[in-house]
């Protein structure tokens, strides 16, 4: 009875945590599309980068690929056949490394967190 009401209360803690995390990143990025919108110059490099997935759970995966979608200047396309690779599209890739890292050290982390 206690592993399981501590196992309820560390998911609780993880999804509140994540939800502030995920509240950030959608202001950010709304800031960096204003930016975009704002100013005269066109800044964007889009792109489509081939993320590696940690985790072959559906719904990890169906939860981590809407999660990338709603966040603006970011689109989930497809995932390969073999589940092991999620395909982004973004408006805003400068290096395709440190992107992958972003997402995989960000989103992707705090996401699978969840699932554990």
């Amino acid at each position: 009875m206690k592993s399981t009401l501590r196992k309820y209360f560390i998911m609780f803690f993880r999804i509140f945590f994540f939800f502030f995390f995920y509240i950030w990143e959608v202001i950010v990025a709304n800031l960096k599309i204003a930016y975009e919108i704002l100013t005269p110059r066109h800044n964007m490099r889009p792109g489509v980068v081939a993320i590696p997935l940690d985790s072959q759970s559906d719904l990890a995966i169906i939860t981590l690929t809407n999660i990338i979608t709603m966040t603006p200047g970011t689109l989930s396309l497809d995932i390969s056949m073999d589940r092991k690779v999620l395909y982004i599209h973004a408006i805003h890739i400068w290096d395709v490394e440190s992107f992958r890292e972003e997402i995989r050290d960000g989103i992707m982390k705090k996401t699978m967190e969840i699932f554990k």
